[in-house]
Formats: structure tokens, C-alpha cells, sequence
């Protein structure tokens, strides 16, 4: 065993050369740009702290600072929303003209802009963008300007505010000292990458106001693409070196034999039809590398011949398969044909607005939803499922959706359309097979719902101010089961606003991993999880939930729901 490990292709190939010095160069420039970045920003942020700690210190000994910020944010917090929404015009600024002489030269107003602005155009050799005044207002999680001396194009007027994160708000207000050092960090359409670096005005234990700097880290980014791009093309360099020598050492040993095995089996696919009599392809290779390439040289040649064997009956197995699939399809789109599938499906009904869904649990199904007008006023609904699955199920599917059809439209009685299908079905059902119905009529203008149950599931109802609640009806004999069965109609009246929610057992039926049901329970709670009563929303709530239960597990069952809202 241990002379076979010894010449085993893993111990003639080398390591994989190529990768390790990939994976190798992507640690070092990561860990390298981590540094450089790490190191440049922490200059930049002390840089800047110093900043607005002196600037700050300069406002408050030459300024009323205090009093000026405070009587912007008492300004700020007295404007009501829609007054807070009109930043940026004339009559928001309008707002806050009269709380200091803004407009005649001396003001506190000329004196914070006259040193933040000698403040910024002495610091912007240190990639300071701007040095301005501003405070944090939690409860609108905005940054309130102050004083801006940036340049006209980007400067804010004195109350202008923007929305900020809750995370940069938190993180300032959260400063109890001056000596704090402040910042955030964020990717800005602007200026790029950008840090707000910012110092407190305190007022006691109170924070007035923050001197802010807002730094520019491009410089940093474009300083680590070049490092990164020389750094990449070093590795490659080595990497490409590397490979050549390794490469020419492994085509003697490696390839050679496995492009000798891949030929011949090219020959073998493109020989037509293989004859027994014929050379063997894999045989005459020769292969002597004693590992495992002479090994599968050999496994190919012995399985040469049954690969004959199975080809053949592959290729029947495989018309066959792809006949039925063929079939299997038709009749799936034949059934989804069949079925109400174009929504909206009263597009000029104002009064009301009806979406189902039938996912069937096979390539066909024998679950099957129906909706028509009767008439101007009168809804026929139906909701069905037929015992078993498949093309048997879709076949009675859809020879008892037209029947039912048929039948309530002619009868105007759910109740007497239930017992006439019911008959036939009987008389022809040579098979035994059976389905549940429930057949309602709505009556558009009064929300009267004239209903009857052929052992289907139990309806469900939401009242226009209340929650979705099961109807438990009373149920009669499944359609097919027993001729001449007498079924008994029941009424309730849908309000506007109120929503019909008919399924089939594929919903309460749905298993998880432990074989544990769904649940009618579950259903109502999804069902009740919004307040929407838009049908296609009510619909995937519940498909949703459904799906999440099961966790993508094989269907138990045709999945088939229909929702009408009376509008």
C-alpha cells in the first residue's frame, strides 16, 4: 500500500502552484491594504480632531456660540413638519433671519462664518473639505446647520437641515466631554469616502452644538489602488514563472496520459455504433504510469464493451422518457388553459376583485379552482379536489369543472347543480374516483353568498372590520361517491370590504421535516398577518407561509386557493 501511495498521481502532482501564490498575494495585499489604510485614516481623523478642537476653542472665546446655536435649535424644533419639509426655499429660510443680524456686518453670524472660513482655507492642504457648525437633532435624525462657509454651490443656509443615520446621530450625541474624540465614516455622493470628524460645545453637561470637519479620504483610496495594482503585478509575474517550470515538469507525467485516455474516448463517442469485434480503443494506449491513471487506462477498457450495452438501452429508455415527458407537459398546459389564469379577470368590475392559484403537486393535478358571471350580478365560484393525482385527476378534473359550470348556470342553485353532477359522475365512473366541491353564487350588489358543500374544506370569511374566521359549514356526500345524493344550500353575506377565501386540503395538509401538518390554525394566522385584502396579497401570504413550513420538502399535495374581495 505504501509503495502504491508513493506512486499515486496525488504524489506526482505538486501542489497547485498557481493557486497558492494567488491565494498567497490576495492575503499579503489584503493584510498590506488593511495597514496602509488603517494608518493614513488615523492620521487624517487626529488631524482633523486637533483641528476642531482649536477651532472650537477660538469660536467660544471670540463668539456668543452658545447662545447663537441654541437659538437656532429652539427655532428648528418649533417648525412643525410640513414646514421642516420645505428645506432649501426662501420661506424656510425666512425662518430663521430674525434670530441674529444676519444681514448687517458684525453679527454672531458674520463672526462664526468670518473664522470657520479662515479656518478651512488655512486646513485644506490636510484634505479638510469643510469646518463648519451644526447640531444633531435625534428626535428627526438630522444634522441641523448652523454656520457653512463652504462654497456657495454646497453651502447650507444657517437652520437648512439633511437626514443623517441614527447610528451617526447616536454616536455624536453620545460624546460627554470636549475632549472626545468624534467621527463617522461613510461612502458620500459628493466628496467619495468621507469622515466627519466633530467636537462638542458643551453648556454644562448640554451639547450646544458640534465643530465639524469633513475630511476627504480619496487620496487614500487612489494611494491603494497603485499599491494594489503593483502588488498584483508582481504576484503574477512569480505566479507565471512559477507555473511554467511546474507545468513542464507534470505534461510528461500528467497530462500526457490523461489526454491519451481523453482521445480515445473522443474515438469511442464519435465511432457510431460500437461493434464488438472491433479494436478496442482504450486497450491500445499502453499506458504504464503505475497510478492512478493506468488504473482507470484499464477501467475504461473493461467497461468499453457495457458501455456499448447500456448506450442502447439508454437510448430507449430515453425516447421513452422524453415521450412521456412531452405528454406530461401538453397536459399541463392543457389543464392550466382550462382553469381562469389571466388577471385581472374582470378588468372593467369596479365592484369586486377575485386571483387564484393552483400549484399542483405533480406535473398535472386533479385540484381545480373556477369563477364565471352568471350574470351581470351573479359570481359563480367553485373550489374542487379530485382524489388522486396525475392524468386520471386532471382527466375527471376537467370533466367535472365543466359540468358544474354547465349546471349552475342553467340551475341558478348550487345546491341542484351539486346533485345533477353528482348523477352523471355516478353513471360514468367506472374508475370509483370522487371529488370535493364547494359551489357558491355571489350576488355582486347585496353580498349574499347562496353556497353549497360537496365534503370540501371549510370556507373562510373576513368581515370588512374584523379577522379572517372559519365558516364551518355543513357538509354533504362527496360528487361521485353515491347517486342521487341531495345536497342542502346555506347563505351569509359577504360586506364591502370583506373578503371569500376558498383552498384545498394541499394547505392545511402541508408537512414539515417532523410530518407535523399545517394547520388550519397556521393558515388563519398567515391569512390574518396583514391587513391587506387585495386577493393576489391574501393569496401569498399563505404561500408563503406554507412554503416556509415545508421548507422546500416534496408537496403533499395539489396547492389550489382563491380569494374575492366584494369591493
Amino acid at each position: 500500500m505504501k509503495k502504491f501511495k508513493d506512486r499515486s498521481l496525488s504524489a506526482k502532482t505538486a501542489q497547485s502552484t498557481v493557486q497558492s501564490c494567488i491565494v498567497f498575494g490576495i492575503i499579503v495585499q489584503i493584510v498590506a491594504l488593511s495597514f496602509y489604510f488603517a494608518n493614513l485614516t488615523t492620521q487624517y481623523i487626529k488631524t482633523a480632531d486637533t483641528t476642531v478642537k482649536q477651532v472650537r476653542m477660538s469660536l467660544m472665546n471670540n463668539s456668543d456660540l452658545v447662545s447663537y446655536s441654541d437659538s437656532i435649535m429652539e427655532r428648528y424644533h418649533s417648525l412643525d413638519d410640513e414646514q421642516l419639509k420645505k428645506v432649501g426655499t426662501y420661506e424656510y429660510r425666512r425662518s430663521f433671519t430674525d434670530i441674529d443680524t444676519t444681514t448687517t456686518e458684525g453679527g454672531t453670524y458674520d463672526q462664526l462664518f468670518e473664522m470657520l472660513a479662515d479656518a478651512l482655507s488655512f486646513h485644506t492642504q490636510n484634505d479638510i473639505s469643510d469646518i463648519y457648525l451644526a447640531m444633531y437633532d435625534k428626535e428627526t435624525s438630522a444634522l441641523v446647520y448652523i454656520v457653512d462657509p463652504d462654497i456657495i454651490s454646497k453651502r447650507f443656509r444657517t437652520g437648512e437641515w439633511e437626514a443623517v443615520g441614527m447610528s451617526e446621530v447616536d454616536r455624536f450625541l453620545a460624546a460627554d466631554s470636549e475632549d472626545d474624540m468624534i467621527y463617522d465614516m461613510g461612502m458620500t455622493k459628493n466628496y467619495g469616502l468621507l469622515c466627519t470628524v466633530g467636537s462638542p460645545v458643551m453648556s454644562g453637561d448640554r451639547i450646544s452644538a458640534f465643530v465639524l470637519a469633513d475630511i476627504s479620504l480619496n487620496n487614500i483610496l487612489d494611494g491603494m489602488g497603485r499599491f494594489s495594482l503593483g502588488l498584483t503585478i508582481t504576484v503574477t509575474v512569480v505566479t507565471i514563472i512559477i507555473a511554467i517550470i511546474q507545468t513542464r515538469h507534470i505534461r510528461s507525467r500528467l497530462v500526457e496520459p490523461i489526454n491519451k485516455i481523453s482521445d480515445a474516448s473522443l474515438r469511442f463517442a464519435s465511432g457510431g455504433k460500437y461493434s464488438r469485434d472491433k479494436t478496442s480503443f482504450f486497450a491500445d494506449l499502453n499506458i504504464r504510469t503505475g497510478d492512478e491513471i493506468e488504473h482507470l487506462a484499464k477501467t475504461m477498457s473493461s467497461m468499453e464493451s457495457d458501455l456499448y450495452d447500456f448506450g442502447e438501452n439508454l437510448l430507449k429508455v430515453t425516447k421513452e422518457t422524453e415521450r412521456i415527458g412531452t405528454e406530461l407537459a401538453l397536459a399541463a398546459k392543457i389543464q392550466a388553459d382550462m382553469l381562469p389564469n389571466k388577471f385581472p379577470a374582470f378588468p372593467d368590475r369596479r365592484d369586486f376583485d377575485i386571483f387564484a392559484s393552483m400549484t399542483p403537486a405533480k406535473e398535472v393535478g386533479g385540484d381545480f379552482y373556477d369563477f364565471f358571471l352568471i350574470d351581470e350580478d351573479h359570481l359563480g365560484i367553485v373550489m374542487a379536489d379530485v382524489s388522486g393525482k396525475g392524468v386520471p385527476a386532471a382527466l375527471f378534473m376537467m370533466m367535472t369543472k365543466i359540468l358544474i359550470s354547465n349546471y349552475v348556470k342553467q340551475e341558478k342553485s348550487p345546491a341542484k347543480a351539486l346533485e345533477l353532477t353528482n348523477n352523471y359522475v355516478c353513471e360514468n365512473n367506472r374508475e370509483e374516483m370522487f371529488v370535493t366541491v364547494w359551489l357558491g353564487v355571489l350576488e355582486i350588489s347585496t353580498g349574499k353568498v347562496t353556497a353549497a358543500n360537496a365534503g370540501h374544506e371549510y370556507p373562510v370569511i373576513k368581515t370588512a372590520d374584523g379577522s379572517f374566521e372559519l365558516l364551518k359549514d355543513k357538509h354533504g356526500f362527496v360528487i361521485g361517491g353515491l347517486a342521487g345524493m341531495p345536497y342542502k344550500e346555506y347563505e351569509f353575506t359577504l360586506d364591502k370590504g370583506g373578503v371569500l377565501f376558498l383552498y384545498t386540503d394541499g394547505v392545511p395538509e402541508a408537512k414539515d421535516a417532523e410530518d407535523e401538518l399545517f394547520g388550519t390554525d397556521r393558515m388563519l394566522e398567515a391569512l390574518n398577518s396583514s391587513e391587506s385584502t387585495k386577493p393576489a396579497e391574501v393569496l401569498e401570504r399563505v404561500e408563503k407561509a406554507v412554503a416556509g413550513y415545508v421548507q422546500g420538502g416534496e408537496p403533499f399535495d395539489d396547492l389550489t386557493m382563491l380569494a374575492v374581495t366584494l369591493l
